[in-house]
Protein backbone atom coordinates (compact mmCIF):
# COMPACT_ATOMS: atom_id res chain seq x y z
CA UNK A 1 0.00 0.00 0.00
CA UNK A 2 1.71 3.63 -1.01
CA UNK A 3 1.05 5.35 2.76
CA UNK A 4 0.97 8.36 1.14
CA UNK A 5 -2.58 7.93 0.18
CA UNK A 6 -3.89 8.94 3.82
CA UNK A 7 -2.33 12.81 2.83
CA UNK A 8 -5.17 13.44 0.65
CA UNK A 9 -7.27 13.50 3.50
CA UNK A 10 -8.40 16.68 4.82
CA UNK A 11 -7.00 17.58 8.44
CA UNK A 12 -6.90 20.33 10.79
CA UNK A 13 -4.62 21.62 13.40
CA UNK A 14 -5.48 21.89 17.39
CA UNK A 15 -4.02 22.64 20.87
CA UNK A 16 -6.18 20.36 22.95
CA UNK A 17 -5.39 21.09 26.68
CA UNK A 18 -6.27 19.93 29.57
CA UNK A 19 -5.68 20.98 33.19
CA UNK A 20 -5.17 18.56 36.47
CA UNK A 21 -4.84 19.72 39.82
CA UNK A 22 -2.66 23.43 39.51
CA UNK A 23 -1.35 21.91 36.40
CA UNK A 24 -1.80 23.15 32.64
CA UNK A 25 -0.90 21.69 29.32
CA UNK A 26 -1.42 21.56 26.22
CA UNK A 27 -0.44 19.35 23.04
CA UNK A 28 -0.92 19.75 19.20
CA UNK A 29 -3.08 17.39 17.71
CA UNK A 30 -4.96 16.49 14.26
CA UNK A 31 -8.42 14.78 14.29
CA UNK A 32 -11.22 16.83 15.80
CA UNK A 33 -14.83 16.71 14.07
CA UNK A 34 -18.03 17.14 14.75
CA UNK A 35 -20.20 14.23 14.98
CA UNK A 36 -23.91 15.55 16.50
CA UNK A 37 -25.58 18.91 16.76
CA UNK A 38 -28.11 17.43 18.85
CA UNK A 39 -26.77 16.98 21.13
CA UNK A 40 -23.73 19.03 20.08
CA UNK A 41 -20.57 16.48 20.01
CA UNK A 42 -16.94 15.91 18.56
CA UNK A 43 -14.49 13.20 18.52
CA UNK A 44 -10.82 14.37 19.22
CA UNK A 45 -8.10 11.28 18.80
CA UNK A 46 -5.20 11.92 21.20
CA UNK A 47 -1.80 9.75 20.98
CA UNK A 48 -1.38 8.21 24.35
CA UNK A 49 2.06 8.94 23.97
CA UNK A 50 1.04 12.86 25.36
CA UNK A 51 0.54 13.97 28.63
CA UNK A 52 -2.34 16.17 28.06
CA UNK A 53 -3.50 12.36 27.11
CA UNK A 54 -3.27 11.35 30.39
CA UNK A 55 -4.62 14.77 31.81
CA UNK A 56 -8.24 14.27 29.70
CA UNK A 57 -8.47 10.74 30.59
CA UNK A 58 -8.38 11.29 34.70
CA UNK A 59 -10.25 14.63 34.41
CA UNK A 60 -12.90 14.19 31.46
CA UNK A 61 -12.51 17.67 30.58
CA UNK A 62 -10.35 18.90 27.84
CA UNK A 63 -10.75 22.57 25.88
CA UNK A 64 -9.97 22.48 22.15
CA UNK A 65 -8.32 25.77 20.86
CA UNK A 66 -9.15 26.07 16.62
CA UNK A 67 -5.84 26.82 15.31
CA UNK A 68 -6.04 29.37 12.46
CA UNK A 69 -3.41 30.60 9.54
CA UNK A 70 -2.27 33.06 11.81
CA UNK A 71 -0.31 30.72 14.12
CA UNK A 72 3.14 30.92 13.38
CA UNK A 73 5.83 28.08 13.78
CA UNK A 74 6.60 29.57 17.53
CA UNK A 75 2.84 28.15 18.53
CA UNK A 76 3.68 24.50 17.10
CA UNK A 77 6.91 24.53 18.69
CA UNK A 78 5.52 25.28 21.53
CA UNK A 79 2.76 22.70 22.16
CA UNK A 80 3.95 20.34 19.79
CA UNK A 81 7.96 20.12 19.91
CA UNK A 82 8.52 19.61 23.83
CA UNK A 83 6.59 17.73 26.73
CA UNK A 84 4.35 18.83 28.92
CA UNK A 85 6.11 16.72 31.12
CA UNK A 86 9.36 18.85 31.37
CA UNK A 87 8.09 22.15 30.30
CA UNK A 88 5.53 24.57 31.19
CA UNK A 89 3.93 25.00 27.56
CA UNK A 90 1.83 28.15 28.80
CA UNK A 91 4.85 30.27 30.37
CA UNK A 92 5.61 33.45 29.06
CA UNK A 93 2.13 32.97 27.15
CA UNK A 94 -0.41 35.02 29.37
CA UNK A 95 -1.45 37.34 26.62
CA UNK A 96 -2.41 34.55 24.23
CA UNK A 97 -4.69 32.95 26.42
CA UNK A 98 -7.75 32.64 28.94
CA UNK A 99 -9.16 30.49 31.44
CA UNK A 100 -12.34 29.33 30.79
CA UNK A 101 -15.63 28.73 33.52
CA UNK A 102 -14.01 24.70 34.06
CA UNK A 103 -10.34 26.52 34.55
CA UNK A 104 -8.68 25.28 31.34
CA UNK A 105 -6.86 27.25 29.18
CA UNK A 106 -7.63 27.92 25.42
CA UNK A 107 -5.66 30.32 23.12
CA UNK A 108 -7.31 33.65 22.39
CA UNK A 109 -4.67 34.62 19.85
CA UNK A 110 -3.62 32.38 16.36
CA UNK A 111 -7.50 30.74 16.55
CA UNK A 112 -10.44 31.33 14.47
CA UNK A 113 -12.49 29.92 17.70
CA UNK A 114 -12.10 27.75 21.12
CA UNK A 115 -14.53 25.05 22.25
CA UNK A 116 -14.86 23.49 26.26
CA UNK A 117 -15.93 20.08 26.11
CA UNK A 118 -17.04 17.09 28.72
CA UNK A 119 -15.66 13.33 28.15
CA UNK A 120 -18.56 11.33 27.69
CA UNK A 121 -17.16 7.91 25.93
CA UNK A 122 -13.13 7.00 25.34
CA UNK A 123 -12.53 4.31 23.27
CA UNK A 124 -9.06 2.44 22.70
CA UNK A 125 -7.40 2.71 19.56
CA UNK A 126 -4.21 0.98 20.39
CA UNK A 127 -1.71 3.86 20.05
CA UNK A 128 -4.13 6.93 20.27
CA UNK A 129 -7.69 6.93 22.57
CA UNK A 130 -10.91 8.98 20.65
CA UNK A 131 -12.57 10.53 22.77
CA UNK A 132 -16.49 11.51 21.95
CA UNK A 133 -17.41 14.99 24.16
CA UNK A 134 -20.00 16.94 24.61
CA UNK A 135 -19.49 20.75 23.65
CA UNK A 136 -20.49 22.67 26.48
CA UNK A 137 -18.89 26.05 25.54
CA UNK A 138 -17.43 27.90 22.31
CA UNK A 139 -16.64 31.28 21.35
CA UNK A 140 -15.72 32.41 17.35
CA UNK A 141 -12.43 34.41 18.13
CA UNK A 142 -11.06 35.75 14.33
CA UNK A 143 -12.21 35.18 11.07
CA UNK A 144 -8.77 33.95 10.19
CA UNK A 145 -9.01 30.44 7.99
CA UNK A 146 -8.95 27.74 10.17
CA UNK A 147 -4.98 26.18 9.28
CA UNK A 148 -5.12 22.73 7.44
CA UNK A 149 -2.50 20.26 7.77
CA UNK A 150 -1.29 21.68 3.89
CA UNK A 151 -1.23 24.46 4.72
CA UNK A 152 1.10 24.60 7.66
CA UNK A 153 3.45 22.13 5.02
CA UNK A 154 3.06 24.85 2.59
CA UNK A 155 3.57 28.15 4.16
CA UNK A 156 4.26 27.24 8.12
CA UNK A 157 6.97 24.90 8.69
CA UNK A 158 10.40 25.62 8.08
CA UNK A 159 12.63 24.44 4.70
CA UNK A 160 15.28 22.01 6.11
CA UNK A 161 18.78 22.28 4.80
CA UNK A 162 19.68 19.26 2.79
CA UNK A 163 23.32 19.73 4.15
CA UNK A 164 24.80 17.69 6.94
CA UNK A 165 27.64 18.92 9.44
CA UNK A 166 28.17 15.28 10.32
CA UNK A 167 28.28 14.08 6.98
CA UNK A 168 25.77 11.45 8.29
CA UNK A 169 23.05 10.54 6.33
CA UNK A 170 19.75 12.36 7.37
CA UNK A 171 16.02 11.15 7.18
CA UNK A 172 13.38 13.65 7.65
CA UNK A 173 9.94 12.84 9.04
CA UNK A 174 7.23 14.56 6.16
CA UNK A 175 4.39 15.16 8.70
CA UNK A 176 6.59 17.79 11.05
CA UNK A 177 9.53 18.11 9.49
CA UNK A 178 12.18 16.33 12.03
CA UNK A 179 15.36 15.28 11.45
CA UNK A 180 17.14 12.06 12.04
CA UNK A 181 20.66 11.24 11.80
CA UNK A 182 21.83 7.69 11.23
CA UNK A 183 23.23 5.37 8.39
CA UNK A 184 20.17 3.19 9.15
CA UNK A 185 16.34 4.21 10.31
CA UNK A 186 14.80 1.80 12.27
CA UNK A 187 11.98 0.13 10.93
CA UNK A 188 10.02 0.41 14.95
CA UNK A 189 11.27 4.43 15.03
CA UNK A 190 8.37 6.92 16.44
CA UNK A 191 9.06 10.20 15.43
CA UNK A 192 9.87 12.08 19.34
CA UNK A 193 8.13 14.86 17.80
CA UNK A 194 4.80 14.27 16.08
CA UNK A 195 4.80 10.38 16.85
CA UNK A 196 4.59 9.28 13.64
CA UNK A 197 6.52 5.90 12.55
CA UNK A 198 9.35 5.25 10.58
CA UNK A 199 7.12 4.98 7.20
CA UNK A 200 6.34 8.70 7.26
CA UNK A 201 10.32 9.46 7.25
CA UNK A 202 11.91 10.04 3.68
CA UNK A 203 16.29 9.99 3.01
CA UNK A 204 17.08 13.97 2.95
CA UNK A 205 19.25 14.41 0.00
Amino acid sequence: MDNKVMYSLSYGLFVLSARRGDKDNGCIINTAIQVTARPNRIVVAVSKDNYTHDMVEETGRFALSVLSEEAGFEVFKRFGYQSGRDEDKFAGFQDSIARGTDGICHLTRYVSAWLSCKVVSATDLGTHTLFLADVLDGETVSSAPSVTYAYYQQHIKPAVSPASATGKKRWICRICGYVYEGEVLPDDYICPLCKHPASDFEPLA
